[in-house]
């Protein structure tokens, strides 16, 4: 089917009307020598998405370079194609702002740490893993260099986005607190943990876990006396993991099941171990 233009955003970006609905199609010099009501040439078409918001692309396009969009959308392909699904249409406003954002501060000297960094990497690893090709991709065309910490801000982005995912906030504030519970950890036992280490991996995954099985109803799977047998055989793990209750409990009002402290002082003997 024929589409024709509705509005020029830039070189790159246009609305169409595409049967009864308006969508943005993007691709590398998609509105040269065009004006409105002219018919767009399919093969110029890369992307082709509904978004409501559209006066909010309108403004964000206005005022960055056309080639931030265009690398904004590079990354969005590359992602879907990694995780084989679509993400939602909101992701072409929040990435492209987001990158232009990142690409600004580091051309005046600007790096901001990602304190959450470790705990991306393990909890959303296939999402890192895009974001480090995303700086990569962005490093070798722009000839700059933004740090490793701006993948894990890419992969949060890209993880909210998914189908089902939490949002942003929640994805962040869930993330800070298992960062808090490890730290918790690491500081009661005086040990440092190797990033590598299989055994912290498996105890942030759980520890994700059990904040998610906190709002949920969950089978038990531990009975009293093994509860009572780990608490007798591993006392300075279940000690540990007490004072993970008690911070969590305190700081953001999450209560761990007896169950629960069991499971995750399991998971600290073998990081003591």
């Amino acid at each position: 089917m024929m589409m024709k233009i509705s509005k020029i955003l830039n070189n790159n970006a246009v609305i169409v009307r595409d049967g009864d609905e308006e969508k943005i199609a993007i691709g590398t010099g998609v509105a040269f020598d065009k004006k409105k009501n002219d018919i767009v040439n399919p093969n110029k078409i890369e992307k082709l998405f509904v978004i409501e918001d559209k006066e909010k692309l309108q403004q964000l396009l206005s005022r960055i370079p056309e080639e931030y969009l265009l690398i904004s959308e590079k990354i969005i392909s590359y992602a879907e194609k990694q995780l084989g699904t679509k993400l939602n249409d909101h992701i072409h406003i929040i990435l492209t702002d987001h990158i232009s954002f990142t690409i600004e501060r580091e051309l005046e000297g600007i790096h901001l740490r990602n304190k959450l960094l470790n705990e991306i990497k393990i909890l959303y690893w296939s999402e890192f893993e895009i974001g480090l090709w995303a700086i990569n991709y962005i490093n070798e065309k722009l000839h700059i260099n933004i740090p490793e910490d701006e993948a894990g801000f890419i992969a949060l982005h890209i993880h909210t986005m998914k189908p089902k995912s939490k949002n942003l906030k929640e994805t962040i504030y869930q993330t800070t607190i298992i960062k808090d519970m490890v730290e918790i950890i690491k500081n009661h036992l005086s040990i440092r943990v190797e990033e590598d280490d299989l055994a912290y991996h498996r105890l942030v995954t759980h520890l994700r876990y059990a904040l998610t099985r906190v709002k949920e109803y969950e089978i038990r799977t531990l009975d009293d006396e093994m509860i009572v047998m780990i608490k007798n055989k591993l006392p300075i793990s279940y000690q540990c993991a007490l004072a993970v209750a008690k911070e969590v409990s305190g700081k953001y009002n999450i209560h761990l099941s007896e169950e629960e402290l069991a499971y995750i002082a399991l998971h600290i003997e073998r990081l003591r171990k």
